[in-house]
């Protein structure tokens, strides 16, 4: 305490400390054992997976209060050999500071951990304050640097020598951070200088990181980041005495996520050059640091060539190689004793894009060349000749749309393998057609689009896409720019119908003379004939599945199929025109007085809504994806392959069972991938609300007093004539507000794929298009599975009406449970800005990073949100035959205009 502080210093006040021993100069740490650390010591590791922001785990462990857990983890690293552990609290979620004090608090009592020193790791200078106010033995502070100015540095460094600590000191200044050796070596010799010189810091405390950066991005700026950091390292160690080096190893593999075996080998190689020039610590996952000399020699090669940058192809070398030691890390079983590697190579580069082989493809492509009089001849030839063959089995029902993307995975690293030849002869290749791809404003949705262009890829086509939520703008730009011969569109949610017929419309405005292609979900033929065709001059085709799309292209470019083509399209939109028109109603419409009096009555008297257990807000982050595996159903995962086919019984099917058990094998190899690195991240986040309904809105009120209205939700009834039955409407299955009784509504959010779209890039960037559409295919799975996982907790634990339900997942799929969980956008509730009202009452976006584009569409694409109903009467039903007078009701309670309420409520309009 601070009186028994006082005491010892009046005990010894006066009297003359005694001299300091003669040491050798070395930076000496300590937990509750000390840690010397010379020039001739060997290389300290520290460990990495205490740190909320590089390991999923942990972050979720302190997220959740599980701190037992988490030290766990820091024991694991001391048992795997890390000399100094790493702890990092900076999470936009979490109070750093207080995590951090606890967390170092916990780990004194723990002499496992203790007895090695901390790195106490923060952005945030309150963080290591606070950290050195309540650490033991002498800790490193990582980071100080002089971004915000020489005045901020001295001031920090000063306070860190009065702590007693050392330093991690970041080539980082005013300017930016440092990238080449040059810059690197120049910032530190910079803050060396200010450090000893002004303000008295012993030089073998500070230890400098001067930024290691990745590699093997496919950017060729990037190709020399592990030289620099390397000599950098020998520029310091020669000219700043006593000054040690560190850095977050890491981070120059970051473009090889997901394949662990190539990640060790590269940091294995990185460090056997950086250590040889004088590098003293880094931070490392102390559990998985492969020994340099039992790195295989064929990887051994190709990672030199990377990390030291010895040719322009080491990136393209390495990708080729790396698909062979992903997994267990062994190279597998030698394919060259197979009999198709004695082929000629025309038919080698045949088989290996018919069977999706890109073991070789590189060197196949290599002798294909030499042989060939231009390198554009091997794409028109034997590679054309190959795709060709692909193309003739897919559209024969021979191969199926995996084994297409598969094969387009191949064709791409052949291309990409000749492009620098192709370009040194400035000859441009021969394509079938360019064509503009685009997921249109407000929608983020792109795994069709995405499929659609491989397989025209696959056919010769070039593809040129622009992603997810692109303006009307950039899509007519670029079509200029590049000389597009067709435009494609597509879109998810339905507000993106809207989105389409404007870029129709400005097509025609602006003169275009392409044919455009529509596509996706709620895409139809009817929709396009009625709404889309009609403002545009030149062909509007809509395009109901990959397999179409080539014929449609080929037939719209060719001057011999196009009249024909053209002309029999024409003819099927005037007929699906002339069926809309005289399209009549199931039943008679009625109006909405007359609906209303046929609500759905229930027995309020006798019944009493269930309050919950957990009323209010909560946030499940980091849900580990073995909780979610068990929940996911396969069948929607299978038909967005276009493998139709219920699971588990596709996986027997005489005609795709073959290709589904090889695609769900893969999907399951990348869930385990997943599971293992924590590359991607799963949240969610539920509240249950006290409400009442008012006619066909549903209040939500701030608490249980009930005097203040926190949300209005607004719903549509049913407005066509019913024989027995109701007219529903959501808002029938919460307690009247005239009944006085009080009821409950529930609001969720989840996502599967918080980290998806970085691995999606990174597989493009490999010419993956395979595994791209896989992880994005596999996270819309996770997505819905959570949100099958999460309502079972709600209804079993959280609101807990039903806590002794137990189902089946093929019962949890078919829906046999009390409650529902209507989406907005679905037919209960089919008008998309209702999702705003989830995001205000749950704080959605600062909760856990989901947002709404300004079409409502939710980012990340693998994501659900919707509504809990707790009553055993609620029913999952079609809004339908919405009327004028509806209309007009439902723009008044909202507070749209009447022309917004069309646009939202457009296409359930009669």
């Amino acid at each position: 305490t601070p009186a028994h502080i006082r005491t010892m210093a009046d005990a010894v006040a006066g009297i003359k400390p005694r001299a300091l021993p003669d040491l050798p100069v070395a930076c000496r740490l300590s937990g509750l054992e000390p840690l010397i650390i010379t020039p001739e010591s060997m290389f300290v590791n520290v460990g990495e997976r205490t740190n909320v922001t590089g390991s999923a785990k942990f972050k979720r462990l302190i997220k959740e209060g599980l701190y037992d857990e988490a030290l766990d983890v820091a024991k694991q690293q001391v048992e795997n050999g890390a000399q100094i552990i790493d702890i990092n609290m900076d999470e936009g979620m979490l109070d750093a500071e207080a995590a951090m004090v606890r967390f170092l608090n916990l780990i004194a009592g723990e002499p496992d951990i203790a007895r090695v020193p901390v790195m106490i790791d923060s952005s945030k200078w309150e963080v290591l304050e606070a950290g050195l106010k309540c650490v033991q033995g002498k800790p490193v502070v990582n980071s100080i640097s002089m971004k915000e100015g020489v005045d901020k540095f001295i001031e920090q460094a000063k306070l860190l020598r009065r702590y007693g600590a050392a330093v991690i000191v970041m080539a980082f200044d005013e300017v930016g951070q440092a990238d080449t050796r040059a810059r690197k070596f120049e910032i530190c010799q910079r803050a060396y200088r200010i450090l000893v010189d002004q303000v008295g810091f012993p030089p073998e405390d500070i230890i400098f990181d001067p930024n290691i950066f990745a590699v093997a991005t496919g950017i060729d700026e990037h190709n020399n980041y592990a030289v620099d950091f390397i000599d950098a390292v020998k520029d310091i160690k020669d000219n700043l005495p006593h000054a040690m080096i560190s850095g977050g190893v890491s981070n120059v593999s970051f473009s090889f996520r997901g394949n662990e075996p190539v990640r060790e080998a590269i940091h294995a190689v990185f460090l056997y050059h950086a250590i040889k020039n004088g590098m003293d610590m880094g931070i490392v996952n102390a559990g998985q640091l492969a020994i340099y000399e039992d790195i295989p020699a064929e990887l051994k090669e190709k990672v030199e060539a990377v990390v030291l940058n010895l040719n322009d192809n080491a990136t393209e070398e390495l990708l080729a190689i790396a698909e062979k030691y992903r997994g267990a890390g062994a190279q597998a079983e030698d394919p060259r004793e197979q009999e198709w590697r004695s082929w000629p190579v025309g038919k080698r580069l045949e088989h290996a894009l018919v069977k999706g082989i890109t073991d070789f493809i590189e060197e196949d492509t290599e002798e294909a060349r030499a042989q060939a009089e231009r390198p554009l001849h091997v794409i028109e030839g034997p590679l054309m000749d190959g795709m060709n063959v692909v193309g003739d089995l897919f559209g024969a029902g021979k191969m199926f749309l995996p084994q297409v993307v598969k094969s387009a995975r191949v064709m791409k690293r052949a291309v990409a393998y000749l492009q620098p030849y192709i370009e040194a002869e400035k000859s441009g290749g021969s394509s079938n057609g360019k064509i503009v791809l685009a997921t249109v404003k407000g929608d983020v949705h792109d795994i069709g689009k995405n499929i659609v262009g491989v397989v025209l890829q696959c056919n010769n086509f070039e593809i040129i896409d622009l992603g997810v939520m692109v303006p009307c703008e950039t899509i007519l730009k670029t079509a200029r720019e590049v000389g597009a011969d067709i435009i494609g569109l597509s879109g998810l949610i339905t507000p993106s119908l809207d989105e389409m017929v404007h870029v129709a419309k400005e097509m025609e405005r602006q003169g275009f003379k392409l044919p455009l292609l529509i596509g996706g979900a709620t895409t139809s033929k009817a929709h396009t004939a009625v709404k889309i065709e009609q403002n545009y001059s030149e062909p509007v085709v809509y395009v109901s599945n990959a397999s179409r799309a080539v014929g449609v292209a080929q037939s719209l470019l060719s001057e011999d199929l196009k009249p024909a083509f053209v002309a029999r399209i024409d003819k099927e939109y005037e007929i699906a025109r002339e069926q809309h028109a005289r399209k009549q109603p199931r039943s008679r419409p009625i109006t909405l007085a007359e609906a209303r009096a046929n609500r759905h009555q229930l027995d309020w008297v006798g019944y009493e809504p269930p309050a919950p257990r957990e009323p209010g807000v909560q946030k499940f982050e980091n849900v580990p994806i073995s909780v979610l595996r068990p929940y996911i159903d396969w069948t929607p995962f299978f038909l967005s392959w276009e493998l139709a086919g219920k699971f588990p019984r596709i996986l027997e099917d005489e005609v795709v069972g073959e290709e589904a058990t090889r695609l769900f094998a893969d999907a399951n190899a990348m869930l385990d991938q997943l599971e293992k690195d924590e590359s991607v991240r799963c949240a969610g986040i539920i509240g249950l609300f006290p409400a009442n309904a008012v006619g066909d809105s549903i209040e939500v009120y701030t608490d249980e007093s009930r005097t203040e209205v926190k949300k209005v939700l607004h719903h549509l009834r049913q407005q066509s004539e019913k024989q027995g039955f109701p007219n529903y409407c959501l808002a029938d299955y919460v307690a009247p507000k005239e009944s006085g009784k009080p009821d409950w509504i529930g609001a969720f959010a989840v996502t599967g794929g918080i980290g998806e779209e970085a691995i999606a890039k990174a597989y493009k960037a490999e010419h993956d298009d395979y595994n791209a559409i896989l992880i994005q295919a596999v996270c819309d799975r996770l997505a819905e599975a959570f949100a099958e996982y999460l309502h079972e907790q709600v209804r079993k634990v959280h609101w807990g009406y039903a806590p002794d339900e137990a189902l089946s997942n093929e019962e949890l799929i078919r829906e046999n449970y009390r409650g529902i969980r209507p989406a907005p956008g679905y037919p209960a509730c089919p008008e998309h800005t209702e999702k705003g009202s989830i995001w205000e009452l749950l704080d959605v976006e600062q909760a856990i990073g989901m947002q709404l584009t300004e079409s409502y569409a939710m980012w990340p694409g693998a994501a659900v949100s919707g509504w809990y109903f707790s009553h055993p009467d609620s029913k999952y039903f079609a809004v339908a035959q919405i009327q004028r007078d509806q209309v007009e009701d439902y723009a008044v309670r909202k507070g749209m205009t009447l022309a917004e309420a069309e646009r939202w409520l457009g296409p359930n309009l009669h």
